[in-house]
Formats: structure tokens, C-alpha cells, sequence
């Protein structure tokens, strides 16, 4: 890694200057586009240099009041940069931390200044320049300058989440060019993505930060650069945000009719029913509602019929992302995928979905449903095939001709069709029934575990597994704490676990800490399955690489067919629409952004509080 010193980057950048008239012709690809105020994954940003607010902030939201906000599980920890992250306190990003550029909602991926106030780079992007707003400051009030970009940018490259690490490393090298400008040389990295990567990396307070205690998990209030800080901490239970009155970009457009509130309370819950009771109690002001069932009947209590709490559901735009039973393939036991083929055909989503769920869910086909991205139903076009002909066989032909959908039942919860093809994969991969147990060869039992983090899940998985029971697999599940869940899933000790890949309108790097190779063997990597495959590195390296939206659309359809052809999740379902109750003293935007889910973000950004 390259760096220099202040007076080192002056120096040179007047050499530079002096330099320019005999400067040798730019190479095609390589000229600069110019400072931007915003910059797009693909084309232009949406909005203009001069432009007031984002489209879904109302630039005269009232501020003041308290917002009472609730999360389920515990934490213990206020840093969420480090590998003991899991169990990192909610509400911290965006409130007290903050990014070089912040995206906008209302577009698939498009950052505009924040911390930096332009970017720079060439068509090519194989280098970008940030240039610091020179107001910038941390909340102790002392300047963010290049110094601290520079040092988080070696502290997380070394030390940070995986996904840090990876992004990080491709970078060839950094400099500071004064003390308000960086340029990243990114020759080689071949990934469009990684300007917008960098773009969104926090800023730490090289002066205020104790490097050596970094990995580890700790309650000392952090000094960011948000419009928050931390005014109190209970260890596992609570955490209150105060306004930072001097917040140094309160007036900024990217900010204006944000983050309204004086003071954000937020609570921890044992598990979602302690979390419903407590918004009938009005304990706290706002409550996400994922239980379909007491979406249906619960929610008729007297602060609702009296007008106090407000019921409503909104259209999420986009995609709608994949949640699933995942399967360790790290196991022996999942590492063949016509068992775990087989093995979706004991879900039945049919009869769930009525019997558990009042109809309300959709089956989800695709890791980016209800997008032009989706795969499914679809057979792949030219450019498709061109990219998976570089990988002969990592796709089945069914889901290459767009023809496979995950498994139907009849929805009497005892489909003996499904069970018939399940076993006959079984047998295909060397298990057979044998007194009344599925076993292999030698002998041994079909046995897994099914890791679960709340009731809703122990009651999805129980009764999944009492379908894996009628074909001979004996399924326990298992029911640990948020704490220990966090751990375990960190270190992959688990045989299968509820998964949730977020949707994103625009798939790119953080698809490598999902489903590369590198994840795969990356401790804290949310590479659950430990899917390890040539083509899903392959294609992940064409998306970022992609430069019309033909190809990346191709890339990412090609990717899809690639992880439904390898069975390494359970596909379960989901809602078009999101599930709310608020105070009504809570109000909100007439719009709501078009491409962010869930659509209000953790601590209600765009919502105010009425005044009496």
C-alpha cells in the first residue's frame, strides 16, 4: 500500500502542475470525466448538481421530539466494523457513522457527496479521486481530513469485515494529494463497482481511535461523524442517540428533511411477540410487522381502534431478495446437491402458506425476484449462454431454458408425488430407507440440525422438519440466543440455518461475500452454504466488470441460473408489500423511496414527529 505525507502530496502536486504543458496525451479510457457531485453504477445520476432534496425528504420536516424505536435480540458491541461485529448495536449507521457518499433510494445504486463533496474518475474508473468537504468534521469537532480516510482505509483493509478486506485489496494503491484530496489507482481491479465501494466506506477518527484494542467488541461510546451520538448505553438492552447540535452537514441536500429527531430511544426485545406487546403499550412508536398471522388478527387492541397506533402496508419496490434454509456444505451430508435438491421437496409452501401464513406470501423463484434480473421463467438469451459456455455444466438445463420453478405440492402438507421424486434423488446419491431411517451405504443415519434465532422460525422449521421426517431424515431444531446465533453463524457452526440475502436493485461486490470461493472459507463471510464454484467467482467478476446494462443484466440472470442450479438454499417466500404500525404522532413523507427495503430504513430517517 502506498502513502505519503502531506507536504510529500504538495510537493508533487505542484511538480504536477508545473508539469502539465509537457504532460504526454491521456490514453483512450483513461480521461477523466471530471468532479461529479454524484456517480451511478450504470449511466447518470438522476438528480443535478443544484439539486434541493432527495425526492422522498420533505425539506420542511418539523425537528425535534423522541422517537422510541425497538429491535429484537441483544448486542454487544458498538463498533459493527470489526470480524466480532454480529452482535454490533443496530442504529449505528448512518446515525453516528457515516460514508464518504450517501446513495439514494429513490435509484438502483447512485451515491451523492457527503463527507466527499465530488468524485472523479475515468470512463474506465481504474482510478477515482474524492475530494473532502473542507466543513467536514468528526462529532468532537475536530476536521476530517485525507489522513483519516487513509488510515480507515488501512484499518479496515487489514482488520475489517471480509467484505472490507476484499473490496480493499484490490486496490493498487492510495495517496493523499493535499489534505483534503485522495486518489486511488485501482489499474488491474477490472470491477466498475469499486469507485461506489470506496465511496461508501466509513470515515474513523484516526485521533480518537485505539487501533490495537480495534478487534475487539466494546461498549465505549465511538465519535463519528453523524448526525448522532451516543448519549447512553445499557449492555444489551438499550441505547439512546442524541442530536448533535453542531452537526457539521445538517444543511447539505443530501441530508435536508433528514434525521429529524432531537432524540432516538431504542430498545431490545427477548423476540417479536415482547416487541408487539410493547407497541400496543406504546413503548415504542413503530414496529415492522413480519408475522402474517398477527398481521391478520392481532392487530385490533384499543390504542389502534382509538386512533393512537396507525396500520398500514406499502408496495416495496424492486427486488425482494431471498430468504431461505441454507445448508452447510461444509458438511458431508449437504455436499451433494441432489440431496439437497431433494430435500426442497419436503417444503411445502402450499399448505404453510395458508395454514400458517393467511395466503399472504409469495414463493420466491429467484435470489432477485420481480426484477429484469430474475432468471426464472425465462430461457436464457445469446449473451447468457456466451458467458455460461465458459463453464460447461454449472447449469442444469431446465433452469438454463427459464422451465424450473421451486417444487409445488397439492397443499394437503402430505404430498406423496414430492416425496416420491425427493427419494428418488436420495437414492440417486446413495441414501436409501432402511427401518424406517434414511441411511447411506454404511449404514448411518440421515441426521441435521436446524438452527433457529425466534419463535417464527422455530415454528417454520419444526414444521419443516416433520416433513423431512416422512421421508426418513431426523431434523432437531434448535433454538439459540441472538448472541449465540450471531457466533455461530460467524464460525458455520450450524448443519442448516434460516438465511437472508437482502435485496439489492443493483447485485455487485457484495456478492463475493455471499457466494465466492474467498467467502467460503472466510470466517464472518455471509457465504452460509460455503458454495465454492468457479462460475459463481466467474460471473461475480463479470458483473462488476460489466459496462452496459445488457451485459450486467446477462452477468447477473447467468449468476442466478448458476446458485438455482446448485440447490445450496431452501427457497421460502415473501410479501410484495411491507407491514407497518406507527404512533400517530409519527408522520412521514407522501413518497417513499423506490428501490430501498425495508422502505424506511432503521430508525425512520425521512419521519418526523408531530408538533402538538
Amino acid at each position: 500500500m502506498k502513502f505519503v505525507s502531506m507536504k510529500a502530496a504538495s510537493i508533487r502536486a505542484a511538480v504536477a502542475a508545473a508539469l502539465l504543458a509537457i504532460a504526454p496525451p491521456v490514453v483512450a479510457g483513461n480521461a477523466s470525466t471530471g468532479p461529479r457531485h454524484g456517480i451511478a453504477m450504470h449511466g447518470e445520476a438522476a438528480l443535478p448538481p443544484d439539486f434541493a432534496h432527495l425526492p422522498y425528504a420533505n425539506p420542511d420536516a418539523p425537528k425535534g421530539g423522541r422517537l422510541s424505536i425497538g429491535f429484537q435480540g441483544a448486542f454487544d458491541s458498538l463498533n459493527p466494523f470489526n470480524l466480532k461485529a454480529g452482535s454490533a448495536a443496530q442504529g449505528l449507521n448512518g446515525n453516528v457513522f457515516q460514508p464518504l457518499m450517501a446513495r439514494s433510494g429513490d435509484e438502483p445504486f447512485t451515491l451523492y457527496g457527503l463527507i466527499a463533496e465530488s468524485i472523479e474518475t475515468d470512463e474506465a474508473r481504474s482510478w477515482v479521486i474524492f475530494r473532502l468537504n473542507p466543513r467536514a468534521r468528526f462529532s468532537d469537532g475536530a476536521p476530517i481530513t485525507a489522513d483519516d480516510v487513509l488510515f480507515t482505509f488501512n484499518l479496515l483493509k487489514t482488520r475489517g469485515r471480509p467484505q472490507h478486506r476484499a473490496a480493499y485489496g484490490m486496490v493498487k494503491s492510495i495517496e493523499a494529494l493535499d489534505a483534503h484530496t485522495l486518489r486511488y489507482d485501482l489499474t488491474g481491479a477490472n470491477d466498475r463497482e469499486l469507485p461506489l465501494g470506496l465511496a461508501l466506506m466509513p470515515v474513523l477518527p484516526k485521533h480518537a481511535l485505539n487501533v490495537e484494542r480495534f478487534d475487539e467488541a466494546s461498549m465505549a461510546a465511538p465519535i463519528g461523524s453523524g448526525p448522532y451520538v451516543i448519549s447512553s448505553v445499557k449492555p444489551g438492552e438499550s441505547l439512546r442517540l442524541e442530536r448533535n447540535r453542531d452537526y457539521w452537514a445538517k444543511d447539505l441536500p443530501i441530508h435536508r428533511g433528514l434525521y429529524n429527531f432531537d432524540e432516538i430511544r431504542i430498545e431490545y426485545f427477548r423476540d417479536s411477540a415482547s416487541l408487539y406487546e410493547a407497541l400496543k403499550g406504546g413503548l415504542v412508536d413503530y414496529r415492522d410487522e413480519t408475522n402474517p398471522t398477527r398481521w391478520l388478527t392481532g392487530y385490533d387492541f384499543p390504542a389502534l381502534r382509538d386512533g393512537r397506533i396507525v396500520k398500514t402496508s406499502e408496495p416495496v419496490g424492486g427486488a425482494k431478495g431471498m430468504i431461505g434454509f441454507a445448508f452447510n456444505t461444509r458438511r458431508e451430508i449437504f455436499k451433494d446437491a441432489r440431496v439437497r435438491e431433494a430435500l426442497g421437496y419436503a417444503f411445502d409452501f402450499e399448505w404453510i402458506n395458508v395454514n400458517l401464513y393467511g395466503g399472504l406470501y409469495r414463493r420466491t423463484g429467484s435470489f432477485f425476484d420481480e426484477t429484469e434480473l430474475a432468471s426464472t421463467g425465462r430461457p436464457a438469451d445469446e449473451r447468457e449462454r456466451a458467458l455460461l459456455a465458459q463453464w460447461p455444466g454449472a447449469v442444469r438445463a431446465d433452469v438454463l431454458e427459464g422451465q424450473w420453478a421451486p417444487p409445488r405440492s397439492d397443499g394437503t402438507g402430505r404430498d406423496r408425488d414430492n416425496a416420491r421424486k425427493a427419494l428418488a434423488l436420495l437414492r440417486q446419491a446413495g441414501w436409501t430407507i432402511q427401518d424406517g431411517a434414511l441411511r447411506n451405504r454404511r449404514g448411518d443415519a440421515f441426521a441435521c440440525e436446524i438452527m433457529v434465532v425466534d419463535r417464527s422460525q422455530e415454528r417454520l422449521a419444526l414444521n419443516y422438519a416433520n416433513s423431512l421426517r416422512r421421508i426418513g431424515i431426523e431434523a432437531r431444531v434448535r433454538s439459540v440466543d441472538e448472541v449465540q446465533y450471531q457466533r455461530r453463524r460467524q464460525k458455520f457452526d450450524f448443519d442448516m440455518m434460516m438465511g437472508t440475502w437482502i435485496a439489492s436493485n443493483s447485485p455487485g461486490n457484495e456478492q463475493r461475500n455471499r457466494w465466492s470461493s474467498m467467502a467460503a472459507k472466510q470466517e464472518s463471510s455471509f457465504n452460509l452454504a460455503g458454495a465454492s464454484s468457479p462460475a459463481l467467482d466467474g460471473l461475480i467478476a463479470k458483473i462488476v466488470s460489466a459496462d452496459s446494462r445488457q451485459d450486467y443484466a446477462a452477468a447477473v440472470r447467468a449468476f442466478d441460473r448458476v446458485l438455482l442450479s446448485g440447490f445450496y438454499i431452501v427457497p421460502l417466500f415473501h410479501a410484495s408489500n411491507q407491514w407497518f404500525a406507527h404512533s400517530a404522532e409519527l408522520e412521514r413523507p407522501k413518497t417513499s423511496p423506490k428501490f430501498v427495503a425495508p422502505l424506511f430504513g432503521a430508525t425512520l430517517d425521512a419521519w418526523w414527529r408531530r408538533k402538538p
